[in-house]
């Protein structure tokens, strides 16, 4: 099995159609899609990858001194004494930050600032794109999904930027490069490395690669997506591997709800009596994942179903 690759430029063309019919299937039967000709310009993103490496490497020796490290040097050197030893399972080797529109940003490398900037507009525009063939496709009037993500058009939905590299493992039987999980928001959009692979997604009860391929925005569906359709998207559980060679750079931006958005499968298909999916505000939501990002995404749906306020019984 190979994850959907989709022409994105056959979406405004005669082959329409058939573009909506693979995006939908991307959407229903993996949660995971990669995007060609998505209209960012190529040479933005090769000026991405650079200040994304080079901010790295300036980052690169407090990595290696990071928890992960020490704990996996530990591990190591327990097992030369002879000691039996298990993989970490509550830590990633990873290096990451984070950026959004309300955070201080790096400001080395000097281009960091207004490149990512430059691209952090054109993914956001892509996202809204993709939001409104997902409303195409689910018969929805195009700009639901990203209503429901405003509130109405009270609040601003949350855009997010994580910008992570796994550097070369020593011992990839002892640890994972990211455990795997669901992502909690709406729409996610990788740029993922396109020469070092790791990123998998779990597809009828199997791992498969998320293939490296050049140019290319993999975009995936996170929790919010599966409630707002009902459960027609899924979102994928999925995960990074560490690989003993190579530095595997991943840029994952998160067009998410706004916190105070209000989210449930009526916010967009009006109510049928037919939900499956609690009605919850996002914030509560994301205040149940950051303590079970890596469990199962269903107890967290009842987790905000059962602190969710009841509505009164009419006089």
């Amino acid at each position: 099995m190979v994850v959907p690759v989709i022409d994105f430029s056959k979406l405004d063309g005669a082959e329409r159609t058939e573009t909506l019919a693979q995006i939908a299937n991307g959407c229903e039967e993996w949660g995971f899609f990669q995007l060609v000709n998505h209209g960012i310009p190529l040479e933005l993103l090769e000026r991405v990858k650079k200040v994304c490496s080079d901010c790295y490497r300036l980052r690169e020796a407090g990595f290696k001194v990071s928890e992960p490290v020490r704990t996996l040097e530990a591990l190591v050197d327990a097992e030369r004494r002879g000691e039996e030893v298990a993989p970490v399972d509550d830590l990633d080797w990873e290096d990451i930050f984070f950026i959004h529109d309300g955070c201080q940003w790096p400001s080395d490398p000097s281009a960091f600032k207004k490149t990512i900037r430059e691209y952090r507009a054109e993914l956001r525009k892509l996202a809204e794109r993709v939001m409104e063939a997902m409303d195409e496709n689910l018969g929805l009037t195009k700009g639901t999904i990203k209503d429901a993500f405003s509130g109405g058009g009270r609040h601003e939905p949350f855009f997010g930027t994580k910008v992570s590299h796994y550097p070369p493992c020593p011992r990839p039987d002892l640890i994972t490069g990211l455990r795997a999980h669901t992502d909690a928001g709406g729409v996610i959009l990788l740029f993922q490395d396109d020469r070092v692979g790791g990123l998998e997604v779990l597809k009828d009860g199997q791992w498969i690669d998320v293939q490296p391929l050049a140019g290319a925005i993999v975009i995936n569906t996170g929790d919010q997506i599966e409630v707002l359709s009902n459960g027609r998207y899924r979102s994928a559980w999925h995960r990074v591997l560490p690989m003993r060679d190579g530095n595997r750079r991943s840029i994952a931006s998160f067009y998410n709800p706004a916190n105070e958005a209000t989210i449930s499968p009526a916010a967009v298909q009006g109510s049928s009596g037919g939900e499956t999916y609690p009605k919850y505000v996002f914030g509560d939501y994301m205040d149940v994942y950051v303590k079970q990002k890596f469990q199962a995404k269903e107890p967290r749906f009842e987790a905000v179903k059962a602190a969710a306020p009841k509505s009164s019984p009419a006089a």
